[in-house]
Formats: structure tokens, C-alpha cells, sequence
């Protein structure tokens, strides 16, 4: 219906159905493979699943086709939403989910939850922007209430200043969101501080599973 492949989706983690879903979305030109290695380092008792993005671009994948570095085309993240979504209800049934984007895929992750905020427990936009002016309702209280951690670094080079700082500046402003915040003094990649913020983050938002 998408025009794009199945989902090729890498898991790690609780085997239980029921186990709440925490989704690793990886960056532009990577892959599932690289990201679901995350897994080992983050709370146990949670499925953990990678999911890779449905754009093949330079050896790897992307969730969107861009307009700019952080700056989607809208059409393009509607219909990739759209596939992903498909996967995702069929995947996650009623369970709570988490996302967990890294860069593109942390634009990813905006984008869904601020196209459904209702749908998702919570959402980790790590080194990357809300996708702005790409079709996804960026108003004011769309997220309100939502758990949303917001992780940059103070020398990212990767995504322009601009996006980082808008970013930063509506999820602990007008979206409403209950934001969590950390800045890395490194630049742009996961290094252990931020890997420590997204642990503490996710054992406090994933709603616990008995």
C-alpha cells in the first residue's frame, strides 16, 4: 500500500508479548544492526526492537527523503509515518511503546509523536530536531503531558544550530511536554553520558510490566 518493502526489524530484550516496546530508529545512511546494539546497555525487562528505515541512501537507510539536513519533506515523512505505523500496530498491539530516535531517526520519532501524541509512552529525540514545517502539528500543548527527552551536543556540527535550538525551546516550552534534558559536551553521537540520561529516562517513563 506504501510502495515500500516489509519492515526488516532487529529485537533484543524480553521475549514476553506484553513487555512494554521500546523502538530504536537509527540515523540517515545506517541501519537496524547498528542501533539495536543499544539494547545491551538499557533497562532489562523491556523487548527492544530496530527497525530499518524504508530509504535506501549512501549504504544505508533513511526514514525521509530531505529538503535539508533535519528538514523533511513532508510528503515523504507522511508516507514513511504512514508505513511505519502499519508495521508498529501490527508489531506493538496495545502495549506501551517507546521511541528512540538518533539523529534522522530522532526526526523520525518527533514526527510520530507529534502526528499521534496519544499513541506513545514517551519519546527520546537524541541529536537530532523536531521535524518543523513538514506537515506534523508543531503547536502549542500538542504534547502535552508526553514524556520526551531531549539530548544534544554543545559541538554538534551534524544538525544545523537553528533546528537544535528550536528544538530544545519547544519541548520545554510551548509543547506542554514533560521534557527531560541533557547536553553532552562531545558532539554529535551517543556518548556515555547521554547513554546513562536514556537509561535513568527509560526506567522511569516505561510503564512497569508485571
Amino acid at each position: 500500500m506504501t510502495g515500500f518493502a516489509e519492515p526488516v526489524v532487529a529485537t533484543a530484550g524480553s521475549l514476553d508479548p506484553d513487555a512494554p516496546l521500546v523502538v530504536l530508529l537509527h540515523g540517515r545512511g545506517s541501519h537496524e544492526g547498528d542501533i539495536i546494539g543499544l539494547a545491551r546497555y538499557l533497562p532489562e525487562g523491556l523487548a527492544y526492537a530496530a527497525v530499518r528505515a524504508p530509504i535506501g541512501e549512501g549504504g544505508g537507510y533513511a526514514w525521509f527523503a530531505n529538503r535539508g539536513i533535519g528538514r523533511p519533506v513532508a510528503e515523504s515523512l507522511r508516507a514513511t509515518m504512514d508505513w511505519f505505523r502499519m508495521w508498529l500496530d501490527a508489531a506493538a498491539g496495545e502495549r506501551p511503546v517507546v521511541l528512540v530516535g538518533f539523529s534522522g531517526g530522532a526526526a523520525f520519532a518527533g514526527g510520530l509523536v507529534l502526528d499521534d501524541p496519544s499513541r506513545y509512552a514517551g519519546a527520546a529525540v537524541l541529536f537530532g530536531t523536531v521535524p518543523f514545517d513538514a506537515g506534523v502539528p508543531v503547536t502549542d500543548g500538542r504534547l502535552d503531558g508526553v514524556p520526551v527527552l531531549v539530548v544534544q551536543g554543545d559541538d554538534d556540527t551534524v544538525i544545523p544550530r537553528d533546528l537544535l535550538d528550536r528544538t530544545w525551546a519547544y519541548v520545554t516550552g510551548e509543547s506542554r511536554a514533560a521534557a527531560t534534558t541533557h547536553r553532552s559536551p562531545g558532539g554529535h553521537g551517543i556518548d556515555q553520558g547521554a547513554l546513562g540520561t536514556l537509561r535513568t529516562w527509560l526506567t522511569a517513563t516505561v510503564p512497569r510490566h508485571e
